[in-house]
């Protein structure tokens, strides 16, 4: 029999326990081990089962709760934890203690299309959400003060389940929100806070709002799960990353823009400081700097130029994108059949519109183009995706070398009390007061448990795909808690090489077998529902895992979650990341293992690139060079398995007259204390704020103030650029060297140009020399500047050193100058001579 309607009743709590609720929706709890402690104890085999305060509420029996009421002692335990969270929430923490001097936000509103913060609110596919999630729980630890901004999906993220023959099978479990830690915002007439979006055909979109609390930082999710939608456009927030093009782009018009109207609205309800600062995390929910400009052409009455010199001041751009083809772009058609009208943002012109998100291809609108073109500053998020970026975004920036584009990196980090495991975080600072032993015994326990786990979900895959209970004994001693533990677990692109491990059967068989020094491996991922490329790399690991002499050495768990991920960060010895390089932008579950004393066996890809220090893990070699995919594979597969067998493999197994691998635990011994810092989600977003945060909260308050400003200001300049520098020219340049024929590096040259500026006054501009290296078509490269001072007599004149031996080669250009510009690139306009 079918229930009619499911919904949820949550527990009544008795007076005494009333405190348990807030605990239970604030989600501190998942990374507070003294709040977990106190929900375990409240009946200890509900929490083993869920882990879900809110679920163990529902579930413990009402004489439990009763008992817990008149417990002298939990009830004090209750109390100093409940106080703890109010001190956390409200008192002031790093971000508080910062100079006075220094320009800060009063808020920062953070936009992203998923956010991984607990298991519990399934509400992420993956690592854009988890990097999302650990970004609002360090800022709450340091107490930046965001409000972050999604989507709420009634699906969530697809569950992952295999068939028969190993290939993969999604559902789709509908969420009731009630259900889960959030809360529903209510207006002062007691009715679900909606946010309106118009939408073509004079229809709207509306939404509700629901909050989470991330300790300090409200998350506000937004439900087109509403009864006065139209059916289509009740279900634009059904499922993550579901749905055709019609269906993506409006879902990121509801992120976007309906989420800067739930800010304010949110703001309104509660008085909660507005945010000067908007951070847009990746190019999703890009449409929010568009809302932002119909606020200002609307309400204050600046122009497009005006509005948007204002918008880009306070908005950073994080792009975690690697290669195009990655990059959200949609039909210009499309796009202009949902703004064409007027309607969705009155006041702004569509050609505008249209002309932010252009690039090469006319007929398509780039959303990545747009956020680069909304926000004043923009990241990468590793070192080596910095140089990525500038090189994949180069075209944005005509004339400037790739050096100059202003793309600047801050390379991600994992919330280290989120998913250190606990033994772990207990380690004094100074491992030198513990013993070999000792760690070895908690590297050796922690590989114990995720044995135990492994076993339990190989059982329950086997079940599912239709195996017997009566034929899995064998599932009971599959892995052994004592052999060598690697772990490979992420999504499944093409770029992640799933199964290079599988390009020779018989050396990973060897390797996997060995007599003295066997490995076993643990595999985990999803691939996306529409990619069934992906899902036949899963199958081909499936079905080699499940030849029955391997099968207690290799597994293939499905359903990989956050839960499941912190058993493999925990028992992993060796974390495996073997992507095509360089195409993983930053890459983090390797910083979670790290966490945990795992050794990172790697290709020098991502974060990886930068951190890697030759004793904190393995690099394995790239076929750089190699145009053929297939010899790369072949060649990057080879040399995996030669460190494998080779280096890896032997360390582990080395040990002394106690049996304890000494030389392998000064290796995690370093990785601990080097690696343990630098990749913390708190050293992340402390970059964040100093580095984009506050800059952007200076700027967008020069050109915010006096009624805006600085704002009229850059854009008449911008107007009076538009007008001349068609107009502006080099006319002659000369260089001359004292001495020699022949200089000497290091010798100074005089430089002197004249330049046509064409009506702009010298103030306006910067002149600069710009000398490097030379090829043989007489292309810079390794370029230096320097700037070049306006005479008395009408010219620009530098002395400068020379830099470099060998073939060398100048030009003088003319560059925009503007107080309110973060950099002379900013506005990609350049006069070379010539």
């Amino acid at each position: 029999m079918r229930a009619l309607r499911r919904f949820t009743v949550r527990a009544s709590l008795p007076e005494p326990l009333q405190a348990l609720g807030t605990l239970a929706t604030n989600l501190r709890w998942t990374w507070h081990p003294p709040t977990q402690d106190l929900f375990a104890s409240v009946d200890p085999e509900i929490w083993a089962r869920s882990a879900d305060p809110l679920r163990l509420l529902s579930d413990v029996a009402p004489e439990r709760l009763e008992a817990l009421a008149a417990d002298g002692r939990f009830l004090a335990d209750l109390r100093a934890i409940a106080t703890d969270l109010d001190e956390y929430t409200t008192g002031p923490r790093w971000f508080q203690h910062r100079g006075a001097d220094e320009r800060l936000p009063a808020a920062i509103g953070y936009f992203s299309m998923e956010f991984g913060v607990t298991e519990a609110l399934p509400n992420y596919s993956g690592g854009l959400g988890v990097l999302a999630g650990d970004h609002l729980k360090a800022a709450s630890d340091l107490g930046v003060p965001l409000i972050a901004v999604g989507l709420l999906y009634r699906s969530g993220y697809f569950r992952q389940a295999l068939s028969l023959d190993g290939w993969q099978v999604e559902h789709y479990p509908v969420l009731d929100p009630r259900g889960l830690p959030l809360e529903l915002l209510t207006d002062d007439a007691g009715g679900p806070l909606l946010v309106d979006v118009a939408m073509p055909g004079e229809r709207v979109l509306r939404a509700k709002v629901w909050k989470a609390r991330v300790g300090r930082i409200p998350l506000l999710l937004l439900d087109s799960d509403v009864e006065e939608n139209d059916e289509d456009l009740r279900g634009v927030t059904d499922r993550l990353y579901g749905g055709d093009q019609d269906h993506r782009i409006r879902q990121e018009i509801l992120a976007g823009i309906g989420g800067v109207r739930a800010v304010r609205a949110y703001c309104d309800l509660t008085g909660h400081p507005a945010p000067e600062v908007f951070h847009t995390n990746e190019g999703h929910a890009g449409f929010l700097g568009l809302e932002r400009v119909r606020e200002l052409v609307t309400g204050e009455g600046l122009d497009f130029d005006q509005a948007l010199a204002a918008v880009r001041a306070g908005t950073v751009f994080t792009t975690h994108t690697p290669v195009p083809a990655g990059i959200d772009r949609f039909p210009v058609d499309l796009v202009q059949h949902y703004f064409g009208d007027g309607t969705l943002l009155p006041g702004v012109n569509t050609q505008r519109v249209l002309a932010l998100g252009a690039e090469e291809n006319p007929g398509l609108f780039n959303m990545a183009h747009m956020g680069l073109r909304l926000a004043q500053r923009a990241n990468g998020v590793s070192r080596l995706h910095g140089e990525v970026s500038r090189d994949m975004f180069r075209g944005l920036w005509p004339g400037f070398d790739v050096t100059e584009v202003p793309i600047r990196s801050v390379t991600n980090g994992v919330h280290g009390p989120t998913w250190a495991a606990t033994e772990m975080s207990a380690l004094p600072a100074d491992l030198g007061e513990v013993t070999d032993a000792r760690l070895w015994e908690l590297r050796s326990t922690l590989r114990g448990r995720l044995v135990d786990e492994v076993r339990k979900r190989t059982r329950a895959s086997w079940l599912q795909r239709g195996a017997s209970a009566l034929e899995l004994g064998w599932t009971s001693s599959v892995f052994d808690p004592s052999v060598l533990t690697v772990g490979f677990a992420r999504r499944v692109p093409t770029y992640k090489r799933l199964t290079l491990m599988l390009r020779d059967v018989e050396r990973l068989r060897a390797l996997l077998l060995h007599p003295e020094r066997p490995v076993q491996l643990v595999v985990a991922g999803k691939s996306h529902p529409a990619d069934d490329g992906g899902k036949a790399l899963i199958q081909q690991i499936v079905r080699f895992a499940d030849d029955a002499g391997v099968r207690h050495r290799i597994v293939f768990l499905p359903d990989y979650d956050m839960s499941m991920a912190r058993y493999l960060y925990w028992g992993c010895d060796v974390w495996l990341n073997n992507p095509m390089r360089p195409l993983e932008a930053c890459g983090t579950s390797g910083m979670k293992s790290a966490l945990n004393g795992g050794l990172n066996l790697s290709i020098r890809d991502g974060w990886w690139d930068e951190l890697y220090d030759g004793s904190n893990g393995w690099a394995i070699p790239t076929a750089d060079g190699i145009t053929d995919p297939t010899r790369r594979d072949d060649l990057e597969a080879a040399a995996l398995y030669d460190l494998l067998g080779n280096q890896v493999a032997p360390l582990f197994y080395d040990r002394d007259a106690d049996g304890v691998p000494t030389r392998w635990l000064s290796m995690v011994r370093h990785t601990l204390s080097t690696l343990g810092p630098a990749v913390q989600a708190s050293r992340m977003v402390v970059e964040y704020v100093e580095t984009l945060y506050a800059p952007a909260a200076s700027s967008a308050s020069s050109v915010v103030g006096e009624g805006f400003r600085g704002a009229k200001e850059l854009a008449a300049y911008r107007q009076r650029l538009r007008s001349a520098w068609t107009r502006v020219r080099v006319l002659d340049s000369e260089l001359s060297v004292d001495g020699s024929a022949v200089p000497l590096l290091g010798t100074s040259v005089d430089v002197r140009a004249h330049v046509e500026l064409a009506g702009l006054e010298p103030s306006e501009v910067d002149v600069q020399v710009v000398l490097g290296k030379v090829g043989d078509s007489d292309e810079l490269y390794d370029v230096v500047t320097h700037p070049m001072s306006y005479g008395a007599d009408g010219s620009y004149r530098a002395s400068v050193s020379l830099p470099h031996a060998g073939a060398v080669g100048y030009t003088v250009r003319v560059l925009p100058r503007h107080d309110l510009l973060a950099t002379s690139a900013e506005l990609g306009r350049v006069v070379l001579a010539g």
